[in-house]
C-alpha cells in the first residue's frame, strides 16, 4: 500500500512540474547591475512582479536596528512622481494589489496586477527606487506606526516577546541577536542622515533581483526595465555582514515574565544556512517532529499524553547559520520542566534510533505535494523563484529540490540529528507568570 501511495503521488506531481522547467526561466541583468528573471505564463491574463532587495536586519548594527523594516513602510508613503499615498491608489485603480515582508535577511516586495497594468507598475517601482521621498513629517509618522507596532506585538504576542529575548541570549555577536523591528530606543532617534545613507546603500538596483511571472513577454519585460529602472545609477555595493556566531560553549536559559495561561517555551539549536548540505535533511527532520498529528512531537506530547496544548517547529531559510527551535505551550497542570524533558526525551529517540522509512517517506510526500502546489501558482512560482536565486545562489536550484529531498536517508535524519541536537548547542527560553516559581 505504501509504494502504491508513492506512485500515485509521483503520477500526480511530475506533471504539474514538467508545465515548468530550468530553461523556461530567462535572464538579463541591466547596466546598473538589476537582475530580472522572467517566466512567461499565459495560463491566466495576469502577472506579477516580486523585488527581492538583499537587506535585512542582519545588515543592521547598533544605533540603526529596525531600518530594514522601517523602508518597507516608508517605499509606499510617496516619491517625486507619485506623491504620498498614491502608490497604493494607482495600483487599486489599475486592477493591481501589492505587499511586502522583512526578515533577518531580505526585504521583498510584491505586486500583482492585469497584464495590461505592466508599464504603469514599472513605473511607480522605479519612481521610489530612483526618488523616494523622506520628508521628516512623513518619517516621524511612520516612526510612530512602527514604535507602536513593536510595543502591541510584545504586549499581546507572547511568542514574540520570548523569541526576542531567545534570540539576544543565542546569538551574542552575529546580527541575528537584534529583532527586526528594531530596538525602541534606536526607532525614535534615526536621523535623516543614517536615514539616506541606508536606503541608497541597500536600494541601489545593483542589490535586487526582480521575478516576473504570468502573462508576460520577455521582450516587453526586457523595453520596460530598460526605460524604467536602467536610468537608475547602481552604488557601491555594500559590504558583506563578516561577523560569525562563534561555537556555544554550554547551554543557555532565559526567564521571562509575563501573565500568561500556562508557561510558553522556545527550545532552539545551532543550525547552518540555507546554502548548507545539511538543509534538505534538517528541512524534513522538522517535519518528522511536528508535521501533522501523527508527527513525533504531536503525538507524544499531545496525543498520547497531553503535557502540550501546541508545538511545532520553525527551520526557516537563512544566509548565515541559524536556529532550528521548537515551540510549545504546557497543558494546564503540567510543570513546564516536565514538558521540557518530554521535548527531550523524543529528541533522544531519533538520535539514538533514527526513523523509520515510513516516516520519512511520509514527509518526502508532503514536501513534493507542497512544492508543486506552490508552483502552480504564478506567486509561487516568483517567490521560490527568487528565493532560490538568494538563498541558494542559483534560481535552477529550485528545480534540483524534488531530487534534493529524495536523496536524504534515514542516516542523514539521524546524523543531524545528533550533530545539531546537543545540550552544549541549545538555548532554551521559558515564559511563565511568576519566574520565581
Amino acid at each position: 500500500m505504501k509504494k502504491l501511495f508513492v506512485l500515485l503521488v509521483m503520477a500526480w506531481s511530475i506533471p504539474i512540474f514538467a508545465q515548468t522547467k530550468a530553461d523556461d526561466v530567462k535572464s538579463f541583468t541591466l547596466k546598473n547591475g538589476m537582475k530580472f528573471l522572467v517566466l512567461e505564463d499565459n495560463s491566466i491574463p495576469n502577472a506579477n512582479m516580486y523585488f527581492f532587495y538583499k537587506v535585512g536586519s542582519r545588515n543592521e548594527h547598533p544605533g540603526i536596528t529596525g531600518l530594514s523594516h522601517f523602508f518597507e513602510h516608508m517605499m509606499f508613503n510617496g516619491a517625486k512622481k507619485y506623491g504620498p499615498k498614491m502608490f497604493d491608489r494607482t495600483m487599486e485603480f489599475n486592477g493591481g494589489a501589492n505587499n511586502a515582508y522583512t526578515t533577518e535577511n531580505v526585504t521583498v516586495y510584491t505586486d500583482w496586477f492585469p497584464t495590461s497594468a505592466l508599464e504603469t507598475i514599472f513605473d511607480l517601482e522605479g519612481d521610489r527606487i530612483a526618488t523616494l521621498s523622506i520628508d521628516p513629517k512623513m518619517v516621524a509618522s511612520e516612526r510612530g506606526v512602527v514604535s507602536s507596532e513593536k510595543s502591541t506585538g510584545l504586549e499581546n504576542s507572547p511568542w514574540e516577546l520570548l523569541g526576542e529575548q531567545v534570540a539576544a541570549t543565542a546569538f551574542v555577536e552575529h546580527p541575528y541577536h537584534w529583532p527586526v523591528i528594531g530596538y525602541e530606543t534606536d526607532i525614535k532617534n534615526w536621523t535623516k542622515e543614517d536615514l539616506e545613507n541606508y536606503f541608497h546603500t541597500y536600494y541601489a538596483p545593483n542589490n535586487c533581483v526582480v521575478v516576473v511571472s504570468g502573462n508576460v513577454k520577455l521582450e516587453e519585460v526586457k523595453r520596460l526595465a530598460e526605460k524604467y529602472m536602467e536610468p537608475i545609477s547602481a552604488n557601491t555595493p555594500p559590504k558583506p555582514v563578516h561577523l560569525v556566531e562563534p561555537p556555544q560553549m554550554g547551554e543557555r536559559r532565559v526567564m521571562v515574565q509575563k501573565e500568561v495561561t500556562t508557561p510558553y517555551m522556545i527550545i532552539g539549536y545551532h543550525v547552518p544556512e540555507a546554502k548548507h548540505k545539511d538543509y534538505y535533511a534538517l528541512n524534513i527532520l522538522s517535519s518528522v517532529l511536528s508535521s501533522g498529528n501523527s508527527s513525533r512531537l504531536y503525538s507524544a506530547l499531545i496525543d498520547k499524553k497531553p503535557l502540550a496544548t501546541s508545538v511545532f517547529t520553525d527551520y526557516s531559510d537563512s544566509f548565515d547559520p541559524t536556529l532550528f527551535q521548537i515551540y510549545a505551550v504546557t497543558a494546564e497542570g503540567i510543570k513546564e520542566g516536565d514538558l521540557e524533558n518530554a521535548i527531550y526525551a523524543e529528541l533522544e529517540k531519533v538520535k539514538k534510533d533514527g526513523i523509520t522509512e515510513q516516516e520519512l517517506q511520509k514527509v518526502k510526500n508532503q514536501k513534493l505535494m507542497e512544492f508543486y502546489s506552490q508552483i502552480e501558482t504564478i506567486n509561487g512560482k516568483s517567490n521560490n523563484i527568487g528565493t532560490y536565486e538568494l538563498f541558494f545562489g542559483d534560481y535552477k536550484k529550485m528545480f534540483d529540490a524534488p531530487a534534493e529531498y529524495s536523496k536524504v536517508t534515514t542516516e542523514d535524519i539521524k546524523r543531524v540529528a545528533n550533530e545539531y541536537f546537543k545540550k552544549s548547542n541549545r538555548t532554551v527560553g521559558i515564559l511563565k507568570t511568576n519566574v520565581e516559581e
